[in-house]
């Protein structure tokens, strides 16, 4: 599946005023770009580079394996096929997207966009993490980048599960696990209107007018379902907030506050809203809420350990969705600008949380 990301229009509405900071790094990457860059210049970028057995695709798996991030350099690739196709040397086994919570437009066969507007703040998290089944890889291609801004940043998940760990929040986080709260709305209240406070319909995030079939998709998810006023949907998600990856047989951290309300503190449209009445919300598993010092801490260990990627035409980046959690700060768009990326999600897997004895 490739989507892209976009920007989206919408009243310029000014952020709330007690806004969480969030840096995404310290100012110098934990991860070094020598670390997970692989330098194309001296390749073809043809058939013959796309073949199992080539320098190239050695090179790309030896990468990712070791660091769970590989970021083709000097590609000279324009187009987001042909881009995809080296995606998938480590990328071999593409998720087809069947639904869930965040809004996907598909604009042509195998091809969304996010559904994230540039303006928005996106606090870093690691993809499909509020459902049942995620997905183990994700990789951004770039076909416009900005010439000096727009990076994407991603945090090392080993460093933020130790630092996590060490802390009463996250012994907590370990103890009660997390709930995801979400409310979809019903796209026939809104027909002809322009959406003024709604983030996503449950039409949308799960390809069907029929609640029934809807619900039945939330429930194959691992999500409790109820309905409002209005038809809104509302789902619930209780799951441990740490993941077990095999590759290092222990338990990661798999939750961050982008599934909290505060992911909307800069979004169009919606960000106007009080946090009670927020599309996404998060809890502990205990249905407890986090206090200001906590979300503040949960914020800065992701962004202690943040790695600055910069884009440029043609780069290919392939990151693993346990070991890195990604996200990015608001991004603005001069006159005659354009920042696109495709994105594609790997190889779906059915979430196990944390497993006992694997800290």
């Amino acid at each position: 599946m490739t989507l892209l990301e976009h920007t989206s229009t919408g009243p310029d509405l000014a952020p709330l005023n007690d806004l969480i900071p969030q840096r995404f790094w310290t100012g110098t990457s934990h991860h070094a770009p020598e670390v997970y860059e692989v330098d194309c210049s001296d390749f073809e970028m043809n058939d013959a580079d796309l073949r199992p057995d080539g320098e190239l695709a050695r090179r790309m798996r030896a990468t990712f394996d070791s660091v769970g991030l590989v970021v083709l350099r000097n590609t000279r690739l324009t187009s987001i096929a042909a881009m995809r196709e080296f995606a998938k040397i480590v990328l071999d086994a593409e998720m087809v997207y069947e639904g869930g919570a965040n809004p996907r437009d598909r604009i042509e066969a195998n091809v969304y966009e996010i559904g994230a507007p540039l303006a928005a703040r996106l606090p870093y998290h690691h993809e499909m993490a509020y459902v049942s089944k995620s997905t183990r890889l994700i990789s951004f291609v770039c076909a416009d980048a900005l010439p000096d801004r727009g990076a994407t940043y991603v945090s090392d998940g080993v460093a933020s599960t130790d630092a996590i760990l060490a802390t009463e929040l996250g012994q907590k986080l370990k103890a009660h696990g997390v709930c995801y709260h979400r409310s979809l709305t019903d796209a026939e209240n809104f027909v002809g209107e322009i959406g003024y406070g709604v983030y996503n319909h449950w039409q949308k995030s799960f390809g069907t007018d029929d609640p029934a079939v809807a619900e039945a998709k939330a429930i194959e998810r691992g999500l409790l379902v109820e309905w409002g006023p209005n038809r809104l949907m509302k789902t619930r998600f209780y799951n441990p907030a740490f993941e077990y990856f095999a590759q290092l047989d222990r338990n990661l951290l798999y939750a961050s506050l982008a599934d909290h309300g505060m992911w909307f503190d800069t979004w169009p449209l919606v960000q106007h809203l009080p946090f009670a009445e927020r599309p996404l919300h998060m809890t502990f598993g205990d249905d407890t809420e986090f206090t200001r010092d906590e979300l503040e801490q949960f914020i800065k260990i992701y962004d202690d350990f943040g790695t600055k990627v910069d884009w440029r035409q043609g780069d290919v980046a392939v990151i693993c969705n346990y070991r890195f959690a990604h996200g990015r700060p608001e991004i603005h768009l001069e006159s005659g600008e354009q920042r696109t990326l495709g994105v594609m999600l790997g190889e779906q897997f059915d979430r196990i949380g944390q497993l006992p004895g694997k800290w």
